[in-house]
């Protein structure tokens, strides 16, 4: 533009200046006096003509350069993608599309990000060279390598979510998983809002998505009945249990309650004095108001109930001061009692096909057996 001439510095600027890259008046015009870039040499005339018939080459919902902007555009609509695939009606197996499609988003997003750090996310060689697919393509990190960089972005609870989901992905490429929706939804919901959270973070509000992806709406609600016959039906392959059992057992009580590793939503009636005031269906509550306590110590109480194994009930009562009580004493005590009868308030279904939590109401009452026994377990 500047060997072809008929605009100035100033005219110059605003075809390279955009958001995600921001260009300095001063280097146009060192440019123009060759104290920057003096080896590189002027387009040709067909690369101008062709440069200006295009520009603005620009996204249109986000302003965001086509060219430029590339692996940012590419990582929102990985994720909106995928997040389209999962709440799309007449699918079956949704997680497993998800999960593949929200990684390719995540992978970009840290190449967008570690381009404009100025780090070459490119694997190399031990002699510096880059490495090349066996079609001579640059090999670039996968989502995992990203993650363990020295200058990852985003904290332990979303790389221990991201982490989660890429086992599970390779359980995905290299197995049959049978159905998983259920099992793992809150891990993708917080996968979601990791991401729209990074985007922002990163690389600014106006980017979100959120405003792309409406609430979706639903045909049915569920009772407790409900919930408790669709646990019960839900099966998960044998290997997908073992992988989800050992990655959570690596993880504190604290890191599995991150909802940036797994992010519950509850959804209850909203109801309001004035009809206008009930229009909207869904609230957000912060967890440490007055309100998010309260409806905290409902949820614990009746929707989402500490469960305990055999093993934890076993641990508790040797822990407070039963060491003879074991786990025969244990079986033998729920069978003479039959507390896994339907409608005793004792257990319910695991988390996973075929387990059983046993309830705080189960623990207090092996404990009284236990007091009420005498010496018999000390």
């Amino acid at each position: 533009m500047q060997a072809r001439g008929g605009w100035n510095d100033q005219e110059i600027l605003a075809y390279f200046t955009r958001p995600l890259r921001t260009v300095n008046h001063r280097l146009i015009g060192e440019i123009r006096t060759q104290h920057r870039h003096k080896a590189i040499n002027a387009a040709n005339d067909d690369a101008l003509d062709e440069f200006l018939a295009t520009w603005p080459d620009v996204d249109p919902s986000t302003g965001l350069s086509v060219r430029g902007d590339e692996l940012l555009i590419k990582a929102r609509e990985a994720m909106i993608a995928a997040v389209h695939t999962f709440n799309g009606a007449g699918l079956t197996f949704r997680a497993e599309l998800f999960i593949v499609t929200a990684v390719i988003a995540w992978t970009y997003l840290m190449h967008a990000f570690y381009r404009r750090e100025g780090v070459d996310y490119r694997y190399k060689k031990a002699d510096g060279t880059v490495m090349q697919t066996p079609e001579g393509a640059d090999k670039y990190w996968e989502l995992g390598f990203c993650l363990r960089h020295a200058k990852c972005p985003v904290g332990k609870p979303v790389v221990q979510n991201l982490e989660f989901l890429l086992i599970l992905r390779h359980e995905i490429e290299h197995r049959s998983t049978s159905r998983i929706d259920d099992a793992v939804s809150a891990k993708l919901q917080a996968c979601c809002i990791n991401f729209n959270d990074a985007l922002k973070t990163l690389f600014g509000a106006q980017y979100a998505i959120e405003r792309r992806l409406p609430i979706a709406l639903q045909f049915v609600t569920f009772g407790p009945d409900q919930r408790a016959l669709l646990k019960k039906a839900r099966t998960l392959p044998p290997t997908i249990v073992a992988m989800m059992d050992a990655f959570h057992a690596g993880l504190s009580d604290e890191e599995q309650a991150d909802p940036a590793f797994a992010h519950r939503v509850v959804f209850i009636p909203k109801l309001g004095a004035r009809a206008s005031a009930s229009d909207e269906a869904i609230e957000f509550i912060k967890a440490d108001s007055a309100e998010g306590e309260e409806i905290t110590k409902v949820l614990l109480k009746d929707v989402d109930k500490r469960r305990y194994t055999a093993t934890e009930v076993v641990k508790a009562m040797r822990d407070g001061g039963f060491p003879g009580f074991g786990m025969r004493a244990h079986t033998d005590l729920w069978q003479a009692l039959d507390a896994k009868a339907p409608g005793k308030p004792f257990g319910g279904p695991g988390l996973y096909a075929g387990q059983w939590g046993w309830f705080d109401p189960w623990v207090a009452r092996v404990k009284a057996h236990c007091e009420e026994s005498g010496d018999r377990y000390k």
